[in-house]
């Protein structure tokens, strides 16, 4: 099915919009609970899968609905459709925490898109979203990080989003090495698995966590520089930055000592 074509616009810097401009009968699908404002001619439905293959029956639509539960998203996605007869008609998304949405044009991407599993966040309807396991031993061992991922195709656009700043780097039959939660969205090429961080000693005392996501091959990487994990932690009441107001040595030992 070809996709849609649709125009859109980001707005913001730090917590972006994405504003979607439709055509009568043009429609665009997104995640539940992603919608921010509709104008009057927009008409939603919530369905289960992507509306990429009308054709394709019950057993299939249970089928990709089942794939997303496996991704930990919602069994229906919403379709959100221009239903008047002229002029154009808006929707507007967000991300579900602070970051960038990232416009991607899939007809610039024949092989697709590996987009980690809460990634996603709209795109033209004919988009297909598909369910991607990473093959790699280490990534499957490890579960959570890079095993279950998400594949967009087509030939429209899609918008994925990403924690704080969005990082692109092109490697060039390259290894290069990410703290497993930064990792956002890479082209097919690229073969990702995850390793352990290095010696004993770095694990336990380096601070960078006990695995490292690698990625290696050419083709195109993006990474987010404040992954929805690092951001929860920072806002946790025993968080690391919990008493940086404080100052000094001396703050922290009064307020470790005020928390007995």
């Amino acid at each position: 099915m070809q996709a849609h074509d649709i125009d859109y616009r980001i707005l913001g810097s730090d917590i972006q919009v994405l504003e979607i401009e439709l055509d009568p009968q043009e429609t665009v699908i997104a995640e539940a609970g992603a919608m921010v404002y509709m104008e009057e001619a927009i008409a939603f439905e919530t369905k289960m899968g992507d509306g990429s293959e009308p054709d394709q029956g019950l057993m299939g639509k249970l089928f990709s609905a089942g794939s997303r539960l496996i991704t930990g998203e919602s069994l229906f996605m919403t379709h959100f459709t221009h239903r008047g007869s002229h002029g154009k008609s808006r929707v507007a998304f967000s991300a579900p925490y602070p970051g960038t949405i990232l416009p991607i044009d899939l007809r610039l991407l024949p092989q697709g898109l590996i987009v980690q599993k809460d990634g996603f966040l709209a795109a033209a309807r004919g988009t297909k979203i598909a369910i991607h396991f990473n093959r790699r031993l280490g990534a499957g061992f490890f579960g959570g990080e890079g095993f279950i991922l998400q594949k967009l195709t087509g030939d429209g656009k899609a918008f994925i989003h990403a924690g704080g700043t969005i990082i692109e780097k092109h490697l060039h039959n390259e290894l290069l090495r990410v703290d497993t939660g930064c990792v956002v969205a890479f082209e097919p090429g690229i073969d990702f698995d995850i390793t352990r961080a290095g010696g004993l000693k770095s694990m336990i005392f380096g601070g960078e966590g006990l695995l490292l996501a690698t990625l290696r091959g050419t083709g195109r990487v993006w990474l987010q520089s404040m992954p929805v994990k690092k951001l929860i932690q920072a806002l946790m009441p025993n968080g690391t930055n919990a008493r940086k107001e404080s100052g000094g040595v001396l703050g922290n030992l009064v307020g470790g000592i005020l928390d007995e």
